[in-house]
């Protein structure tokens, strides 16, 4: 039966080609009236941004001056915090509105629970024409399990120079397979390959392909993978074309992988925090240490802040083209990021079990439509407030699933988004079984706890708490979970019961 077309999929029609040529102009505006009142949303993401090495924030290296700038006709939230400590818990938390230990989506590169499969930001905005990119394969892995609620997917490899997805899209039944023989035969992978000849020829059409580029990145190309190269000035450029022509009102996910390591800056800004005179806070090794040495973090430290420096000016760029094309008067743009980054405690990565703040505490600002004053928000947010935030201001119904809040300034309730902000860190489980080896961060009033249970490095002990006063003392040089027995306890209960429930459907 010919039941005529609805309206995502009129709007993936329009949104292959300009509006102007699906539909003439005297009948663009036809149909629901009340759509075109409707505000966009954009989500931008920078991977890996922690807001202790953001200028904005107070950092002493001046890192995002663009983005001090801009704040000022944003809400800026001061003390926000990401829901994972990697990409997918990260990203999945972004996209679903839940915790981790919800949406399952918990190990590397895992996606979401099945049932999950529909309960997405697409989902939720499934009158808007629904488009998303990431240079980050974990995101789009998540990506792929959305798709039906996605009116445009924008291929990871579009916005890269030089990639080796071509194989992957050649055996797409066997790509895990492809990949490994690919990357034996012809990659040199660990300074060998099993065909010199293949090696080299591959080697010298890939250096082809970025020749007049690579000059301009000391540290070499940003790239994921090693091999697919990018540009992110180029990836800015694409997206502000790319809004300018898909119909409205559209809902934007985009997922940049700067400052993520590796950390390749453009010339304009390697080095520029060389020869500074900053000097970290130095701080003890912790329980998960790396062995890392404080030289050594420093030394990974400047190229970090040099990629944040660049992302600061591409985010800048972004923003005058869109005000420039008129997109920011209808638009809610929001600038996060998925999880932070950690140079300290003699740990160099963001995927550790240690929840410190630099891994957790990442930027948000929502820029409202039109609007050109700012405000400050210093209440404890969560990555999960997010979502139904967004759906509250452009009047769309906040599915039940959702387990975030309102964010003030934005919620009607008084006290609404100020309640207890909660992370999980559960790699190496089994999504499917009850998580036995976590860290669970919780903060509340001034106090931030966190939980550890199951891991080796307890040695005898079944679990482990730490309990800092962040509003008193930021850089976590106070432990306080014997001075403040009660409190500490009181919160331990707190999450150990949030633990339980999460862990009883898989008991």
């Amino acid at each position: 039966m010919n039941r005529g077309i609805n309206r995502r999929d009129f709007l993936k029609l329009a949104g292959l080609t300009s509006l102007g040529l699906v539909i003439p102009p005297s009948l663009q505006h036809a149909g629901d009236l009340h759509q075109s009142e409707k505000k966009n949303v954009l989500i931008i993401v920078f991977d890996a941004l922690s807001a202790y090495n953001v200028s904005l924030y107070g950092y002493e290296r001046e890192t995002m001056p663009n983005l001090s700038r801009l704040a000022k006709r944003a809400t800026v939230f001061h003390n926000h915090y990401a829901s994972g400590n990697y990409t997918t818990p990260g990203t999945a938390s972004l996209l679903t509105g839940t915790l981790p230990w919800t949406h399952r989506a918990i190990r590397f590169n895992d996606g979401v629970k099945d049932d999950f499969a529909g309960k997405s930001i697409f989902r939720a905005f499934n009158d808007y024409y629904c488009i998303g990119y990431s240079h980050n394969t974990l995101v789009n892995t998540l990506f792929g399990q959305f798709l039906s609620d996605m009116d445009e997917r924008i291929p990871q490899d579009k916005f890269f120079i030089f990639n080796d997805d071509f194989i992957q899209s050649a055996f797409r039944d066997d790509q895990d397979a492809a990949t490994v023989a690919w990357a034996r035969t012809v990659k040199r992978t660990e300074g060998y390959s099993y065909s010199l000849f293949l090696s080299s020829f591959y080697e010298q059409y890939r250096d082809s392909k970025v020749k007049g580029v690579a000059d301009m990145y000391p540290y070499g190309l940003p790239n994921v993978n090693k091999d697919n190269y990018f540009m992110l000035d180029q990836s800015i450029d694409a997206l502000g074309a790319r809004l300018s022509e898909i119909p409205q009102p559209f809902m934007g996910y985009f997922h940049f992988l700067p400052p993520h390591y590796p950390y390749k800056p453009h010339r304009d800004f390697a080095g520029a925090f060389s020869h500074d005179s900053f000097k970290p806070l130095s701080k003890p090794d912790d329980l998960f240490t790396e062995g890392r040495s404080e030289e050594f973090l420093d030394k990974w430290r400047i190229p970090y802040d040099e990629f944040v420096l660049d992302l600061d000016n591409q985010f800048a760029r972004l923003f005058d083209k869109l005000e420039s094309a008129g997109i920011l008067d209808e638009t809610w743009l929001v600038f996060t990021s998925d999880h932070g980054e950690l140079f300290e405690r003699g740990i160099w990565t963001h995927s550790t079990a240690a929840l410190y703040q630099p891994v957790v505490r990442v930027p948000l600002l929502i820029f409202e439509p039109g609007v050109q004053t700012g405000r400050d928000v210093y209440a404890h947010t969560s990555a999960i407030d997010l979502m139904p935030t967004l759906l509250h201001v452009t009047g769309h119904e906040i599915p039940a699933w959702a387990e975030g809040s309102i964010l003030p300034p934005y919620a009607s309730a008084p006290g609404s988004g100020t309640s207890g902000v909660m992370a999980v860190q559960a790699r190496y489980n089994d999504p499917a079984l009850p998580l036995t080896e976590a860290s669970v961060m919780l903060v509340q009033d001034n106090y931030k706890l966190v939980y550890y249970t199951g891991y080796k490095e307890l040695s005898g002990d079944k679990e482990r708490f730490l309990l800092f006063d962040v509003q008193a003392d930021p850089e976590e040089l106070n432990e306080l979970s014997q001075a403040k027995r009660e409190t500490a306890l009181e919160l331990v209960n707190i999450v150990k019961t949030r633990l339980d429930e999460s862990n009883e459907p898989y008991l």
